[in-house]
């Protein structure tokens, strides 16, 4: 007598696990991982291999072209464009990744409000719509002529135009994400999974919690990837017309606003900077549309 065997279930996939096989086939997101991820190592370990300080002055060694002892040649007071170049990367970063935060956690907050509670959803729209109508660079200015000098004397140059520069960015890029995470909510909230816990008496909080937050993860995790080069976009704008950080506290904005009067003598100074900014720019854009494709079903085939 045969025995017969049981069918064999197959293994169960997780979402991440479909979103990962979907990323990794998207050539251009993992292009953008792998300069990001040289950019992040190289900012980072950097200026403790190339241990040069970023502000000594060598006025024998002014104006010098790439050499071994400076790989990206020097600046009109004979400093290291690499070691700057390194140091201004941490900074920028620090910035993007801040600022993202920010807007981030501003933007969903607003966004579930706002499509979860209908007696909210108009007064918090229609204050997203007025922040999307405000002209954005001279709101930046003038808020940073504003609080520049009381912030500076509160914490110091460096930590007060860093909190600065992080709220302005942060309060001024968070509209996207509110009205992305609100219009996923409204969907959300009408389907059976919420009906069904709202119908057994689970508290409103814990429905945000536990059922609409993790299935708006994949926009807001879009959103953070273009959070990033945003907020580096604009505080290298901010830098590049002086209001920024101080000159000796560099960042790749202060570096090309800073040698974009020696274009003529030596165009490296301005080359280096903007090359690491628009490296960076581009390979975190590619990461997002990688995460948004990948998070897609439609666009991964599920």
């Amino acid at each position: 007598m045969s025995t017969m065997s049981a069918p064999v279930n197959p293994l169960h996939r997780s979402l991440w696990v479909d979103v990962w096989l979907a990323f990794r086939h998207h050539t251009g997101a993992l292009v953008g991982v792998a300069v990001f991820s040289v950019i992040v190592l190289a900012v980072t370990i950097g200026p403790f291999i190339h241990d040069v300080d970023p502000q000594y002055l060598d006025i024998r060694a002014k104006n010098q072209g790439p050499s071994l002892a400076h790989p990206m040649g020097t600046d009109n007071l004979g400093r290291d464009m690499f070691a700057q170049v390194l140091a201004g990367g941490r900074i920028s970063l620090a910035v993007g990744f801040t600022a993202m935060l920010l807007s981030l956690v501003l933007g969903t907050v607003v966004g579930v409000l706002a499509g979860y509670f209908n007696r909210l959803d108009g007064p918090l729209m229609r204050t997203t719509d007025l922040f999307l109508a405000l002209p954005l660079l001279p709101l930046l200015l003038v808020i940073i002529m504003l609080f520049r000098d009381t912030l500076r004397t509160a914490f110091g140059p460096e930590t007060g135009i860093f909190l600065l520069i992080v709220f302005v960015i942060g309060i001024t890029s968070w509209m996207q994400t509110a009205r992305i995470v609100r219009g996923d909510v409204l969907a959300l909230k009408e389907r059976e999974f919420v009906t069904a816990a709202r119908s057994i008496g689970t508290r409103r909080r814990r429905i945000i919690t536990r059922h609409v937050l993790p299935n708006v993860l994949s926009p807001i995790m879009v959103s953070a990837t273009l959070g990033i080069a945003n907020a580096i976009i604009t505080e290298s704008a901010l830098s590049f017309l002086g209001l920024g950080f101080p000159p000796d506290f560099p960042t790749w904005g202060r570096l090309l606003f800073d040698g974009a009067n020696f274009m003529t003598i030596t165009p490296s100074r301005v080359l280096w900077p903007g090359l690491a900014i628009s490296l960076t720019v581009l390979s975190v854009n590619y990461i997002g549309d990688g995460l948004r494709d990948a998070l897609d079903p439609r666009m991964r085939g599920t």
